[in-house]
């Protein structure tokens, strides 16, 4: 009997459409050395059927291995919703685990931040102490220094969403995957790196909103 089957769609390296099916026989007799059947796929015409074909296969099974009553199973029976439920679990688990790569990632860029924050207002210490001199108060310029970090955590964000997208389309493009924008993801994105700009921001900018106009304005 040959014949090709209706498409099922898939994708990465794993297509059900680039599979081929031959006899049983012919794979022991041609591709591989003894008798033994490692895996058995059965499809069932309705779910409500699942557990009544379990039990009749593992009924044959036993038989077929000469099994005793009080005897375990020396098999094993796999139905969808289990290898759906392995599946996300372990999903569950990468998105943990990357979730956690990503919270240190943030720290450790707000922190850097925050940083270079505090070195600029060390350096334009005397700019400062002008600015008050002139009138400028002092939330003008805890306005002007968090604007700043958050214009460079908004430009890191946006390198990151650009390096990111390349590194998915790339992956993508080799694993044969569906590649696919979400504006939600790169607005969430844009929204944790303005978060952390005001985060990490916001003791440089104070630092620099108190300090006193005349010691600036001595500051070498």
């Amino acid at each position: 009997m040959i014949g090709i089957l209706q498409p099922k769609g898939g994708s990465g390296f794993n297509d059900p459409d680039d599979q081929v099916m031959i006899p049983v026989g012919v794979v022991q007799k041609y591709f591989i050395a003894g008798d033994s059947i490692r895996t058995i796929g059965v499809s069932v015409a309705s779910v409500d059927q699942m557990a009544d074909v379990k039990t009749a296969i593992t009924s044959v099974l036993r038989e077929e291995h000469a099994l005793a009553a009080t005897a375990d199973d020396d098999f094993s029976i796999l139905d969808q919703s289990q290898l759906l439920e392995t599946a996300n679990t372990i999903a569950g688990t990468l998105a943990l685990l990357l979730g956690g790569i990503a919270s240190i990632s943030l720290v450790v860029g707000g922190i850097g931040i925050m940083n270079i924050m505090l070195v600029s207002v060390r350096e334009r210490t005397r700019e400062i102490g002008i600015r008050k001199a002139v009138g400028a108060r002092s939330r003008d310029i805890l306005a002007q220094f968090l604007i700043e970090a958050l214009t460079l955590s908004v430009i890191g964000g946006l390198i990151g969403i650009v390096i990111g997208l390349a590194a998915s389309a790339a992956i993508a493009s080799v694993g044969g995957l569906t590649f696919v924008v979400s504006p939600t993801v790169v607005a969430v994105a844009l929204l944790f790196s303005l978060g952390v700009g005001v985060i990490f921001g916001v003791w440089p900018a104070r630092q620099a909103a108190r300090l006193d106009p005349i010691s600036a304005l001595r500051w070498e």
